[in-house]
Formats: C-alpha cells, sequence, structure tokens
C-alpha cells in the first residue's frame, strides 16, 4: 500500500515499527468483523506475518483516534431529525453506557461512552452531537427521565426549542442499529478499561458510518475498505 501520510499519522507509524498495510489490514478487521485479538494473530500468522495480538491492541489504540478525527471532517452531514438512545456496555465488570443517535434516514449522528445513565451524561451527550452535526429540528427519545430533563435544560438557554418526542416505537431506527454495534463488541467479552473501550468503540462506529455510506466520495468511487485506508491521507 503506498500511500501519503499526514505528518502526525506518520509520526505514530514511526514508532510501531511494522509496515503500514499490515497494521491498517489489522485495524480495519478488528473493528470490522466479530474478530477477536487472538483471532488475528493467528490470521496474520498464516499469511506468514508474526505478531502478537497484545501488538495489534496497541496499533488499534494509537491508530483509531486519528482515524475518527480524520472521518469528522469527511463526514456527511445528517438530517434534522433523531433519534435518541443509549446502550450497555461492560467495562471491568460493570455496565456503561453508549449514547448514541440515528438520523431519520438510519445515519449516525453522534456517539458517547458515559460512565453513568443521568442527566449529566445526557447533556453531555447532546452538547457534542450539536457541536458536531448542528442543531436538529426533532429529537426522538424513549420514556425514560434523564434524556428530556437535558433537552429541556438546552431548551431553556436556546431562542428556538428542540421539539422532544416520546414514541418508542420511532426509535426502532436507532435501537436497531445497537446491534451492529453489539455484534462486533460480543467477541471482545467486554473491555477492561474506559480509555480503552472508548478509543475501540470509536474506531467501531467509524467503520460503521463508512459501511453507511456517510464518508463524502472522492473524485473515483471507493470500497468501504479503500475509504477506511484514505483516513490515514
Amino acid at each position: 500500500m503506498k500511500q501519503i501520510v499526514s505528518p502526525a499519522v506518520a509520526e505514530v507509524f514511526k514508532r510501531l515499527h511494522y509496515p503500514l498495510d499490515v497494521m491498517l489490514l489489522c485495524v480495519r478487521w478488528y473493528v470490522a468483523y466479530p474478530l477477536s485479538l487472538r483471532h488475528l494473530e493467528e490470521m496474520m500468522l498464516v499469511r506468514g506475518i508474526e505478531v502478537d495480538h497484545s501488538t495489534v491492541h496497541r496499533w488499534a489504540l494509537k491508530l483509531l483516534p486519528l482515524l475518527e478525527k480524520a472521518l469528522r471532517r469527511c463526514k456527511r452531514a445528517v438530517g434534522r431529525s433523531w433519534r435518541m438512545d443509549e446502550t450497555y456496555i461492560r467495562i471491568g465488570g460493570q455496565w456503561k453506557y453508549l449514547y448514541r443517535a440515528a438520523d431519520e434516514s438510519g445515519n449516525t449522528v453522534d456517539f458517547l461512552l458515559r460512565a453513568h445513565r443521568d442527566k449529566a451524561a445526557a447533556r453531555r451527550y447532546f452538547e457534542k452531537a450539536i457541536d458536531q452535526n448542528g442543531e436538529p429540528e426533532t429529537v426522538t427519545i424513549d420514556k425514560s427521565g434523564s434524556n428530556p430533563a437535558a433537552l429541556q435544560a438546552l431548551n431553556a438557554e436556546r431562542e428556538t426549542p428542540i421539539k422532544i418526542r416520546q414514541k418508542k416505537y420511532l426509535n426502532n431506527i436507532v435501537e436497531q442499529d445497537h446491534r451492529a454495534i453489539k455484534r462486533r463488541t460480543l467477541p471482545m467479552l467486554g473491555f477492561k478499561e474506559f480509555r480503552c473501550a472508548r478509543i475501540i468503540l470509536g474506531g467501531i462506529e467509524t467503520m460503521h458510518m463508512i459501511r453507511k455510506g456517510q464518508m463524502k466520495d472522492g473524485a473515483v468511487p471507493q470500497t468501504p475498505a479503500q475509504q477506511f485506508y484514505s483516513l490515514i491521507a
């Protein structure tokens, strides 16, 4: 794989001491498919490349934040009708909460991992999502108390309030979308550390958005794999 990379990415690669194409292949497989790190170690050995599973994990932690940041710069705009919900993620033997939203077409709006499920966590999610994606006209949520409380607090500071809908069947879009993330995290059998979970989940969400066509097209059509690799430039 012959590619020109940004100085920031080049600095990371320089410290990892493996060919660029090998590292990117392993990281993409890790976030794209339900594979464990040991599966990847075995798969690379079949290809004549010896790499420890812990090394693959280290590559993921170094590279995924750069790839996620790059995707945000070339992500398509989302719709202004959001469906927001949170799902459970096991970290260090405890349940944590991944806040997510999708627009009316099923495109991922944004995501945020939080330690608690409360008004403060929901508000932080909405603030991040609005900052990255602009203001929605409508947000559909479930019947939990913390999410509407967070939106009401935000509306109190806005000239034009966001319309709040609490209709569970309208949230099927985002609830179904959770399944794609859960299918990938299932082989991981839970995360050990919050920081690692946040980075890996960011990579999984990045690959999921690419697969859904949320990355802006370049001059030449590309496959999801090619789009993923192009983020290092």
